[in-house]
């Protein structure tokens, strides 16, 4: 079964989750807890810095300064629908660096994003230590949403930037914006990666103003933004744009492109719902938005066309072969990921948790002429419920084991890292009832740590060291490209469990049953 199939049901829970129904609007961006009797962030006559287009003005407070809604592509709207990013225009005198850009255009409904019908939507936003000697390394976040949902500004990025590192975060193209593969657009199918490369080439030549190094910018994403990284990998395009690379819950050896056949039967199908069969060109470039979101539909899993300049090589051919942009690289998933989805199954209308007998037949339908012999690996009894047996069985063979195929891949070639996030006391989601079995390390568990996310709960007070350690290794990384464990090397190399209670080496192959999903083909 291909592992796209396994992310589409993660954001099925999601949508769940996101308050059972369309039209859930994502909650404000969390900031990071501020000391008693701290400054409190305000506009400052101060914060001033010149890029390239011309002067902003942020905000600072609590040793930090902020730069929100920097253009760094001109807006894609009129004849720019579906074409490159090109250059922002400058501006003159000082321009307000206070607010977010609009997300870009998505479905409601899912809680990592925001509904909108934006077309202009290429800003991007800058956290950096108020002071620094200019030699601060850049983290480049991606954020996920399957590439379809979300905005960089959703994740509060103060605690990375008081580490010591800038941290940029941007919107870029999504979903049938982003993506669609029409002759009648073409070079569409990709335009999602392109926004994020201009705003790589955005950072490498204003990096230095904000204090940060351009010479040391780490491009870093999660799921959706993960498969991003690794398309980032694989594409020239982005040759010179980054010089490390982290890469959260997206195995490079299983996604991350797709076929030219698949992306324009997707296209022909939105082309057919709102009726652009005839002058397919400007027909599309007329159509409202809201049109177009509404055939795209809010399930797909949006990925650039590989086999075009953007993207000769699949993300997994190229990190077979070398042919990718080799720097160093911090890869790993969360040890549960699949819990998420399974218990949001439940919460969605009509669910409920999954009975016994539901256990095998939902294996035969996923697995085929493999089930028996997942089912006597993966026996009910050996689990406290059928949920977390199926849990366990989709994590394994969907994420666990082609993340290590990609350590493994990767290490041939480059520097490589690999950790598995394994805490089991994790937070939840906010405002939603209890799950039947404990979340764990599901997907989406490990930002609860790395950022200020208003999507989860806190995180538990006893918990505070294990996340500055957490924010500490991250930002370790991107600043030396290494970590405090040793570099992943041969097919069993080094694999770092994170967790509150241990920071050790994990048994990964063993725990997740490499062997035998290898010996199933």
């Amino acid at each position: 079964m291909r592992h796209t199939r396994s992310v589409s049901k993660w954001f099925v829970a999601a949508l769940a989750l996101g308050g059972l129904a369309f039209g859930l609007a994502a909650p404000p961006t969390a900031r990071a807890e501020v000391p008693a009797g701290a400054p409190k962030t305000r506009p400052v006559v101060g914060t001033v810095v010149t890029t390239t287009a011309g002067k902003v003005r942020g905000t600072d407070g609590n040793g930090l300064r902020s730069f929100r809604g920097i253009p760094y592509a001109a807006p894609p709207v009129g004849d720019l629908r579906w074409a490159s990013p090109r250059p922002a225009a400058a501006w003159t005198g000082v321009r307000e660096a206070t607010t977010p850009g609009a997300p870009c255009a998505q479905p409601a409904g899912l809680p990592v994003g925001i509904p909108s019908e934006s077309e202009d939507c290429l800003y991007l936003n800058v956290t950096a230590p108020a002071r620094s000697d200019g030699k601060r390394p850049v983290i480049v976040w991606i954020h996920g949403g399957s590439l379809m949902y979300g905005t960089g500004d959703m994740y509060g990025p103060d605690r990375m930037a008081a580490r010591g590192a800038v941290v940029v975060s941007m919107n870029y193209r999504l979903g049938v914006m982003g993506f669609l593969s029409d002759p009648a657009v073409e070079g569409a199918d990709g335009l999602g990666l392109e926004d994020q490369q201009a705003a790589l080439r955005w950072v490498r030549a204003n990096a230095a103003a904000f204090g940060g190094d351009a010479g040391n910018v780490t491009v870093m994403g999660q799921s959706g933004g993960g498969y991003s990284v690794c398309g980032h990998l694989a594409s020239p395009m982005s040759a010179g744009l980054f010089d490390r690379a982290v890469v959260q819950s997206a195995p490079c050896a299983t996604g991350g492109s797709r076929t030219r056949a698949e992306a324009e039967a997707e296209a022909r199908r939105v082309v057919e719902a709102v009726g652009c069969e005839q002058n397919t060109a400007s027909c599309l470039r007329g159509t409202p938005v809201a049109e177009l979101l509404k055939a795209y539909g809010p399930f797909n899993e949006p990925r650039p066309v590989s086999g075009t300049k953007l993207m000769p090589l699949p993300p997994a051919e190229a990190l077979r072969t070398g042919k990718f942009n080799r720097v160093p690289v911090l890869v790993g998933a969360d040890h549960d990921e699949e819990r998420g989805a399974i218990l949001g199954q439940e919460l969605a209308p009509g669910g409920a948790p999954m009975q016994p007998e539901e256990y095998e037949p939902a294996v035969r339908e996923q697995y085929g002429d493999r089930a028996d012999a997942v089912l006597a690996r993966y026996p009910l009894a050996a689990f406290g419920s059928a949920g977390e047996a199926l849990a366990a069985v989709r994590t394994d063979s969907a994420w666990s084991v082609p993340t290590l195929d990609t350590a493994r891949l990767l290490a041939k070639w480059t520097p490589t890292r690999m950790y598995e996030f394994s805490e089991r006391d994790t937070p939840w989601f906010r405002g939603y009832p209890a799950p039947s079995f404990d979340q764990r390390a599901q997907h989406m568990s490990e930002l609860a740590y790395l950022f200020d996310l208003d999507l989860f709960q806190d995180v538990k007070a006893g918990q505070a060291g294990f996340r500055d350690r957490m924010i500490s290794t991250w930002v370790g990384f991107a600043e030396s490209g290494r970590t405090d464990w040793p570099a992943f090397r041969g097919a069993d190399g080094h694999v770092q469990t994170l967790a509150s209670d241990t920071w050790q080496r994990a048994d990964f192959a063993r725990d997740h049953h490499d062997r035998f999903w290898k010996s199933l083909g």
